[in-house]
Order: structure tokens, then sequence, then C-alpha cells
């Protein structure tokens, strides 16, 4: 494995406890837990704590490939920062902070060793920024019809 850990970050316009629910629920996760339109995040587990389990199905849209992401959670200090080890030792940690602008949501990753950095680089902050528009839909304000 590399040594040389990848940061990836986006603000969302949104709570600390909003951005950590779509981060973290189940039931969002699978609406926002793909690089690339023609991927798809079936399903997804969470059992929140340090020691639970993670797992994320990801699968190509027209059924070609699939992949179970599996973690275990080493911490869980919400709504602030969650670690967790992926089943093949890479390290994960992702923090949440409050600015002006909205929730600085951050992720550290170690990467693998098959694919080039910039291009896991590229996965991970596509994923994030699928996050991000995500959050950021439900949590528009619905207009007034008063």
């Amino acid at each position: 494995m590399s040594t040389t850990a990848i940061t990836i970050s986006t603000t969302v316009n949104t709570t600390l406890e909003a951005a950590w629910n779509f981060y973290t629920n189940p039931e969002h996760i699978i609406y926002w837990n793909f690089a690339s339109d023609d991927w798809t995040c079936p399903s997804a587990t969470v059992d929140l704590q340090p020691g639970g389990e993670y797992k994320a199905r990801m699968e190509a849209k027209d059924g070609t490939t699939g992949f179970d992401f599996e973690a275990v959670y080493t911490d869980v200090s919400a709504p602030d920062h969650l670690a967790y080890t992926i089943t093949d030792g890479r390290k994960v940690n992702t923090h949440f902070s409050e600015t002006a602008e909205g929730v600085l949501v951050t992720t550290i990753f170690d990467p693998e060793d098959i694919h080039e950095p910039e291009f896991q680089r590229a996965g991970w902050q596509a994923i994030l920024d699928n996050f991000k528009n995500y959050a950021e839909l439900q949590t528009e304000t619905p207009p007034d019809f008063e």
C-alpha cells in the first residue's frame, strides 16, 4: 500500500447534524454513494459504533460488475468525526466542521495499490460531490404555498 494518504473535501450548505445524518444513515447513503451516473448503491448497512460494520453494495447500472465495500468503524464521534478501516486494512477518517459557508466535510484515506492515486482521488471526490448535491437538495426550503 502507498503511504501517502489522499485528502478530499467539500462544503455542504446544511447544518452539521443534517450532514452527519445524510452521511451516516443507510436510508440516505443509497442515493449518493457512487462516483458516476452509471453506478448505483442499491443497499447499505451501518452499525455506527466502534467495532460496528459498514457495508455498501456498489453496482454498475448495466449489471456487468459490482462489489461490496466493507469496513469496521474505529471511531464514531457524532456529529464531528468518524473513522473506519476497510477490510483490506486501509484507514479512512472523515471530519465534519461548521464554517460560515456551511459544513466542511473532509475525508482522508489510504490509497490502494491497484489504481493511480489521482484516479482514486477523483473517484472519492465524485462520491463526496454526490453527497453534497444530495444533502443540499434534501435541506432546500420548500416554497411557501400559503
